[in-house]
């Protein structure tokens, strides 16, 4: 096991956790523990009457739990954190934080196939206990469904010929691994781009395993009603797919189409944005490059 920092190391963190605007006496939500570094923060700001609830779905982090009677660590996928929250007798919380990237740790095991340095079974869950798995989706799904899940989450131009080849490909014999994979995938794969397409290709099967984009939908549809009034969200995006998501529902509460106006005619809201968007400093991103795509946006319940 790896030691605590060597696990993930915290981005943005005092940005991220400077947005909760914390109160020492205050409930707050950190829904991607990971290696415990927000949270980490967040206690440290937080008096002997606050409270911290973490969610991870993943076992490995349940590792880094923290020893403190303020901190409650349940291993959950945060889409179901009303659910999770209210078992615990909590109604409403004064900020949520969530860091929506894959953790360093589910990088850096090879066994984990969520990287493409690796050689390793095709698995990519975040929830090992789950069934779906990258071997499911690229030796069962139809090709119909392989070209969905590489268009709409990898956004690759080149989906459909992708997905005739990987079915074409598996009438001979199944893709197990990662390397068989980038074998199939190699008339795509030009020197220059290779890995920025290969990154695209794994990142469109790890959202689809592990149904990263309805989770994230169900989540952030229940942070109204969680929140107390001026209770704050902190929220990190790595990919467009994600930060779309996060700045509409920001904006204006729905994921599509516009929020309905009062009698005054003015639209009703849940959040409002607080402050302008926030990516990491150039010396954040040279101490840790998987950095250089974050972006936090923050938000205050109206």
């Amino acid at each position: 096991m790896k030691t605590k920092m060597e696990y993930h190391n915290p981005v943005l963190l005092k940005e991220t956790v400077d947005g909760l605007n914390i109160k020492p006496d205050g409930i707050y939500v950190d829904v991607t523990f990971g290696g415990g570094g927000h949270s980490r923060e967040i206690l440290s700001r937080l008096g002997e009457n606050g409270k911290l609830f973490a969610f991870d779905q993943d076992a490995d982090a349940l590792e880094n739990k923290i020893d403190d009677p303020r901190f409650t660590l349940i291993h959950e996928n945060f889409r179901f954190i009303k659910r999770f929250l209210r078992f615990h007798g909590v109604k409403a919380v004064d900020g949520v934080l969530a860091d929506f990237g894959v953790s360093s740790h589910q990088f850096d095991v090879a066994e984990r196939g969520f990287s493409t340095r690796f050689e390793a079974e095709l698995d990519m869950r975040m929830n090992q206990k789950s069934q779906l798995s990258a071997y499911h989706v690229i030796n069962e799904y139809d090709e119909d469904q392989i070209k969905q899940v590489l268009l709409q989450y990898g956004e690759l131009r080149a989906a459909p010929a992708m997905a005739k080849l990987i079915v074409e490909f598996r009438k001979d014999e199944e893709i197990k691994t990662s390397d068989q994979l980038k074998k199939v995938m190699k008339q795509f794969l030009s020197p220059k781009h290779e890995n920025k397409i290969l990154a695209q290709i794994y990142q469109a099967i790890r959202i689809e395993v592990n149904q990263e984009i309805e989770a994230l939908k169900e989540f952030l549809a229940q942070t109204p009603e969680i929140l107390k009034p001026n209770g704050r969200l902190s929220l990190i995006s790595y990919h467009s797919l994600e930060d779309r998501l996060v700045k509409r529902f920001v904006r204006n509460g729905l994921f599509e189409g516009e929020p309905e106006r009062d009698v005054f005619g003015n639209f009703e809201v849940p959040l409002k944005k607080v402050g302008k968007l926030v990516i990491p400093s150039a010396e954040e991103i040279k101490v840790n490059n998987r950095s250089r795509s974050a972006k936090l946006r923050i938000a205050e319940k109206i």
